[in-house]
Protein backbone atom coordinates (compact mmCIF):
# COMPACT_ATOMS: atom_id res chain seq x y z
CA UNK A 1 0.00 0.00 0.00
CA UNK A 2 1.20 3.52 -0.73
CA UNK A 3 1.67 6.11 1.97
CA UNK A 4 2.65 9.75 1.64
CA UNK A 5 4.99 11.23 4.24
CA UNK A 6 4.58 15.00 4.35
CA UNK A 7 7.55 16.77 5.89
CA UNK A 8 6.84 19.97 7.82
CA UNK A 9 9.71 22.25 8.82
CA UNK A 10 9.55 25.10 11.26
CA UNK A 11 9.76 28.54 9.73
CA UNK A 12 12.06 29.37 12.65
CA UNK A 13 14.60 26.76 11.48
CA UNK A 14 14.17 26.48 7.72
CA UNK A 15 16.55 28.82 5.93
CA UNK A 16 18.34 29.77 9.15
CA UNK A 17 20.61 26.76 9.49
CA UNK A 18 24.30 27.10 8.72
CA UNK A 19 25.58 25.73 5.43
CA UNK A 20 27.16 22.82 7.32
CA UNK A 21 23.88 22.01 9.11
CA UNK A 22 21.94 22.15 5.85
CA UNK A 23 24.49 19.95 4.09
CA UNK A 24 24.31 17.39 6.92
CA UNK A 25 20.52 17.15 6.60
CA UNK A 26 20.71 16.85 2.80
CA UNK A 27 23.36 14.12 3.06
CA UNK A 28 21.21 12.29 5.62
CA UNK A 29 18.23 12.45 3.23
CA UNK A 30 20.30 11.10 0.33
CA UNK A 31 21.47 8.21 2.50
CA UNK A 32 17.92 7.55 3.73
CA UNK A 33 16.62 7.63 0.15
CA UNK A 34 19.25 5.10 -0.95
CA UNK A 35 18.31 2.78 1.90
CA UNK A 36 14.60 2.98 0.99
CA UNK A 37 15.43 2.32 -2.70
CA UNK A 38 17.47 -0.74 -1.71
CA UNK A 39 14.53 -2.01 0.35
CA UNK A 40 12.08 -1.38 -2.50
CA UNK A 41 10.06 1.01 -0.33
CA UNK A 42 10.74 4.34 -2.08
CA UNK A 43 8.30 5.35 -4.78
CA UNK A 44 9.17 9.06 -4.93
CA UNK A 45 10.76 11.79 -2.81
CA UNK A 46 11.21 15.51 -3.36
CA UNK A 47 11.95 18.64 -1.38
CA UNK A 48 9.76 21.67 -1.90
CA UNK A 49 10.71 25.30 -2.24
CA UNK A 50 9.77 27.63 0.61
CA UNK A 51 6.18 28.90 0.92
CA UNK A 52 7.05 32.36 -0.40
CA UNK A 53 7.54 30.74 -3.82
CA UNK A 54 4.12 29.07 -3.76
CA UNK A 55 0.86 30.06 -5.39
CA UNK A 56 -2.60 28.96 -4.28
CA UNK A 57 -5.00 28.42 -7.16
CA UNK A 58 -8.79 28.24 -6.95
CA UNK A 59 -11.34 27.95 -9.74
CA UNK A 60 -14.87 29.13 -8.95
CA UNK A 61 -17.56 29.47 -11.59
CA UNK A 62 -14.90 29.08 -14.28
CA UNK A 63 -12.88 31.99 -12.87
CA UNK A 64 -9.30 31.41 -11.75
CA UNK A 65 -7.99 33.25 -8.74
CA UNK A 66 -4.44 32.99 -7.47
CA UNK A 67 -2.83 34.08 -4.24
CA UNK A 68 0.92 34.34 -3.85
CA UNK A 69 2.53 32.60 -0.87
CA UNK A 70 3.11 32.51 1.93
CA UNK A 71 -0.55 31.77 2.14
CA UNK A 72 -1.02 30.18 5.55
CA UNK A 73 -0.39 31.71 8.94
CA UNK A 74 1.57 28.96 10.61
CA UNK A 75 4.97 28.35 12.11
CA UNK A 76 5.46 25.19 10.05
CA UNK A 77 5.23 24.72 6.30
CA UNK A 78 5.19 21.77 3.94
CA UNK A 79 8.84 21.25 3.02
CA UNK A 80 8.96 17.91 1.24
CA UNK A 81 7.23 14.67 0.44
CA UNK A 82 7.99 10.97 0.27
CA UNK A 83 5.69 8.44 -1.36
CA UNK A 84 6.51 5.02 0.03
CA UNK A 85 5.32 1.45 -0.23
CA UNK A 86 4.55 -0.20 3.12
CA UNK A 87 2.43 -3.15 4.18
CA UNK A 88 0.48 -1.18 6.80
CA UNK A 89 0.48 2.01 8.89
CA UNK A 90 2.85 0.49 11.43
CA UNK A 91 5.50 -0.14 8.78
CA UNK A 92 4.83 3.27 7.18
CA UNK A 93 5.33 5.10 10.49
CA UNK A 94 8.47 3.08 11.20
CA UNK A 95 9.86 4.17 7.82
CA UNK A 96 8.76 7.79 8.36
CA UNK A 97 10.51 7.86 11.74
CA UNK A 98 13.77 7.51 9.82
CA UNK A 99 13.20 10.62 7.70
CA UNK A 100 16.01 12.99 8.75
CA UNK A 101 13.75 16.06 8.95
CA UNK A 102 11.60 14.30 11.55
CA UNK A 103 14.37 15.33 13.98
CA UNK A 104 13.91 19.05 13.30
CA UNK A 105 10.31 19.25 12.08
CA UNK A 106 7.32 16.92 11.82
CA UNK A 107 6.23 14.21 9.38
CA UNK A 108 2.59 13.45 8.66
CA UNK A 109 1.96 9.91 7.40
CA UNK A 110 -1.19 9.39 5.39
CA UNK A 111 -2.42 6.47 3.26
CA UNK A 112 -2.74 7.28 -0.43
CA UNK A 113 -6.24 6.83 -1.75
CA UNK A 114 -6.15 5.32 -5.22
CA UNK A 115 -9.12 6.75 -7.11
CA UNK A 116 -10.82 4.75 -9.83
CA UNK A 117 -13.80 5.44 -12.05
CA UNK A 118 -16.75 3.05 -12.02
CA UNK A 119 -16.81 0.79 -15.02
Amino acid sequence: MRYVCLIYNSADIDGRQTAAETEAVVRAHFSFDEDLRDRGALIHADALETPDKAVVLRVRTNEISMTDGPYVETKEHLAGVYVIDASDMDEATAIAAGIPCARIGAVEVRPVRILTLPE
